[in-house]
């Protein structure tokens, strides 16, 4: 359990009216968070994987079609320019618009959730994240704290144990947390008033993450000091030597060590967060105060905080599960704490693993035991961070929820880092998503909005692979044993542009609800085998629409190409356009799922456009002849025959190897 955010630093002379707040540790915490290079997350490893097989891809086939082209026609000047055209077509030029854009509206959306989003890529890490750590203080506890018990070591109230709690949190110089807020706001105003008007600040020790306590050095007369320590428990154990019982000061033994574990441990299973209060009376002297100083203290007692979960945890949790994301608590507090608030948020806590833990244990231990453990408690910031990290090499993607300086390194190595409202400047800055209301609930929506936001991305690169694959094995067939170019490289070009019109609607597109029940994630592999499976659907197609070209039109001479490019031109955009609906969804399109206006429309239109233009004034500037009415017959056939067989193949994919 960490106490005081910040540690102090120190201008000028002793006597505490020079301290000015702007605590090195903090300052240390930021340039870490701020300097360190971030390592690509999940979404950016993901589409740069995808990106790269594509690219490959065209890197291959385009020489491929270079040389039967050359070799078969003679003009490799005309193949160099139809390889260059199969090229642009193969280059995925729309990935970066659809990308961008899907996640901007996915952004929009959250913002009216009241959920900002400072990098659009967690929109994606939201959908594809299936574990989430998080810390328990100000995320699924709510952000007021309240003072409930002051105590002696024997569990009774204690007002020696409150003022010497209030004297530490009122002269420590480092910006309040919530339990210093709490201490302050507990105690009565006339003996705050009678507190400082008596107690003057000499020094102070800041408090940092190693010790995890601090100190404050007062005054009350020119003769003594008192030092007033207030940390975690064990801390402030580690430092003692006597106890105050009953009035007298007396040995810190195995006897009273019995007693103080029976009383925290029962304040503890209350749900209650306990810090301990220690002090120590030194002879006045000049110069700072130094860690060593905190030695030989006597135990006052301690003080215990009531910090119960946000009324929204609950059900934001069990949502979470039931969308397939495992969430695990990653918190400083005491184990018997963060087991109560386990328990009451519905959460199972099974075995608790401490940061003395892992301190002992190998990475490859800690990653084991990280997979099958819901509860880590006694973390410091570099424990939260390095399960975090261990998590992510283990192939999760790992979503990490925090709002103090102690999880600000978690918060920048998790693949999507969020924060809530109040949150510290540095935890703000290190996150990827805010949210802005109290409400966890918009955690859920969010993992919605980043599934449904990969699907519609998804929907354009298995479109674009399946439907290159396919064009680029038709190209090659064709160019082997025409005698001509089965397009030309202007229609390649035109093709390949009215394709990428149809495609801006895909961010707008309706999604499937099963496609954001659990977790999805780019899959190169997968991608891979989709378009050796749908790839070739599109070439058959292609293949009966050069013998209909060839022995029905005949068109089968150099003079009479425009009329054979015509036709494929036609089937092939057409085709390519309708792929879009047949691929968007693992159902059957138009009946059981119908994609969204804006696409439907831009299909429409796209399918007018490549019908109209064999018949247009622009025909002739386009090498392109108006068709025979006999033609569209086939047309219709063709592509009828095109999506009954694509949706056979997609029945039999999907239950063979499942669907994204």
């Amino acid at each position: 359990m960490f106490y005081g955010h910040h540690r102090g630093e120190r201008h000028g002379t002793s006597n505490g009216d020079c301290y000015r707040s702007q605590p090195p540790g903090l300052v240390n915490w930021r340039g870490r968070v701020s300097e360190q290079e971030s390592e690509p997350n999940a979404f950016q490893q993901g589409i740069s994987r995808v990106s790269m097989l594509l690219i490959r891809f065209m890197l291959v086939m385009a020489p491929v079609v270079l040389l039967i082209n050359g070799y078969t026609k003679g003009d490799w000047w005309e193949a160099a320019l139809f390889a260059l055209s199969v090229a642009v077509g193969l280059t995925p030029e729309m990935l970066p618009m659809i990308v961008t854009s899907t996640l901007a509206r996915g952004a929009v959306k959250l913002s009216k959730q009241k959920v900002i989003v400072k990098h659009l890529d967690a929109i994606q890490n939201f959908g594809a994240m299936d574990i989430l750590c998080t810390d328990k203080t100000g995320t699924l506890t709510q952000d007021k704290i309240v003072l409930e018990n002051h105590t002696d070591i024997s569990g009774k109230t204690s007002e020696r144990v409150l003022h010497s709690a209030w004297l530490n949190s009122h002269y420590q110089t480092g910006l309040k947390n919530l339990l210093d807020t709490a201490v302050l706001e507990g105690t009565d105003e006339e003996s705050a008033r009678s507190l400082a008007s008596r107690w003057q600040k000499i020094d102070e020790i800041p408090f940092d993450f190693e010790r995890r306590r601090m100190s404050v050095v007062v005054a009350e007369n020119t003769e003594h000091h008192q030092l007033v320590c207030k940390g975690a428990l064990q801390e402030i154990l580690n430092v003692c030597s006597q106890v105050r019982h009953n009035g007298e000061i007396v040995p810190l033994d195995d006897i009273m060590l019995r007693k103080i574990k029976r009383v925290t441990d029962t304040l503890n299973r209350q749900g209650l967060r306990v810090v301990a209060v220690a002090t120590k009376y030194l002879p006045a002297r000049e110069g700072d105060y130094q860690r060593a100083d905190e030695s030989d203290l006597i135990l006052e007692g301690y003080i215990a905080f009531l910090d119960p979960p946000k009324e929204t945890t609950a059900p934001a949790l069990k949502a979470l599960k039931a969308s397939g994301i495992t969430v695990k608590i990653l918190t400083g507090d005491s184990e018997l704490v963060a087991a109560k608030v386990c328990h009451e948020v519905g959460l199972d806590a099974g075995e608790v693993v401490i940061g003395s833990d892992i301190e002992t244990l190998s990475d490859d231990e800690l990653a084991n035991l990280a997979q099958r453990t819901t509860l880590f408690a006694r973390l410091t910031p570099m424990h939260k961070e390095r399960i975090v990290t261990l998590l992510k090499r283990e192939g999760h993607v790992v979503g990490f929820m925090g709002d103090g300086i102690n999880d600000a390194p978690a918060l920048r190595a998790a693949d999507i880092g969020i924060s809530v409202d109040g949150a510290v400047d540095i935890a703000r800055e290190a996150a990827d998503i805010i949210l802005l209301e109290k409400s966890l609930m918009v955690l859920e929506e969010g993992v919605i909005e980043g599934r449904r936001t990969f699907a519609n991305m998804l929907k354009y690169i298995k479109m674009t692979a399946s439907s290159n694959f396919g064009n680029v094995f038709s190209v090659l067939v064709a160019s082997a044993f025409l005698p001509f170019l089965p397009m030309l490289p202007l229609h390649l070009l035109i093709q390949n542009l009215l394709y990428d019109v149809s495609q801006v609607a895909i961010p707008f597109d309706n999604v499937d609800d099963e496609q954001i029940q659990k977790p999805q994630r780019w899959n190169p592999a997968d991608l891979g085998r989709f378009m050796i499976f749908f790839g070739p659907i599109s070439s058959i197609f292609d293949i009966l629409t050069f013998c209909l070209m060839w022995w029905v039109f005949h068109a089968n001479t150099p003079e009479t190409q425009t009329l054979f490019q015509s036709g494929w031109f036609v089937v092939g955009l057409l085709s390519q356009t309708l792929i879009v609906h047949m691929i968007r969804t693992r159902r059957v399109p138009f009946i059981q799922s119908c994609a969204s206006w804006p696409l439907m429309i831009m299909t429409v239109i796209v399918m007018i456009v490549g019908i109209a233009l064999p018949f247009s004034p622009l025909a002739s500037y386009l090498q392109l002849q108006a068709l025979p009415l006999s033609y569209f017959p086939w047309l219709v056939a063709i592509l009828a025959g095109y999506m009954t067989l694509t949706q056979l193949v997609k029945g039999f994919y999907s239950r063979r190897y499942g669907w994204q």
